[in-house]
């Protein structure tokens, strides 16, 4: 039976990286969850590969017709959320599901699938550490970068309610210990 990896952290911290290397290994069937957002796509972005842009009103029609697996607004009234039909087409070929996902919409999809998922929470080494490796992205200004800090706080408090953690502090070492992890939950 095909199972879900709910994957949770604060920006910065890793986690897209981690999600990219663990999707190279062909043999744990993974395919990424691919989240609506409401939001217009940015250069470069694809529709129905790194989001499905939706209009802010398909978005709350489908909220209203319970579509959503999970959906939260972020980010000055964007929203994003991961369509239930398109998971259950996922899991119906095998696929295991991988969802790149917030804290609270990770809370919700483990509530959903229980048992059957597996939520891990990556965790920067601390908030300066983190702070640090938004500043050293260079992509962001100062103010844009506390306001990631502030919302990486509230975040790491979930940290407790995912089923495992993982500290991201060496790449390498964070990558393995998480394919460790993926495999022992899959094998189950």
């Amino acid at each position: 039976m095909a199972k879900v990896i709910i994957i949770s952290a604060p920006s910065g911290t890793g986690k897209s990286t981690i999600i990219k290397w663990l999707m190279a290994h062909e043999e744990l069937r993974l395919t990424l969850s691919v989240s609506c957002t409401s939001r217009r796509p940015r250069t470069g972005e694809t529709d129905g590969v790194d989001y499905h842009f939706i209009s802010d009103a398909e978005f709350r029609n489908r909220i209203d017709a319970g579509e959503f697996l999970e959906y939260e607004e972020v980010y000055g009234g964007t929203l994003y959320g991961t369509l239930k039909q398109q998971v259950k087409d996922k899991l119906a070929q095998g696929r295991n599901v991988v969802f790149d996902v917030d804290v609270k919409g990770g809370c919700r999809i483990k509530e959903y699938y229980g048992d059957r998922a597996l939520s891990l929470f990556i965790q920067p080494p601390s908030i300066d550490a983190l702070r640090q490796r938004l500043t050293d992205r260079g992509t962001e200004t100062a103010e844009k970068i506390e306001m990631r800090v502030a919302r990486a706080a509230m975040e790491m408090e979930y940290a407790p309610r995912y089923d495992r953690t993982v500290m991201n502090d060496v790449l390498d070492e964070a990558e393995q210990q998480t394919l460790d992890i993926l495999r022992d939950f899959l094998e189950k």
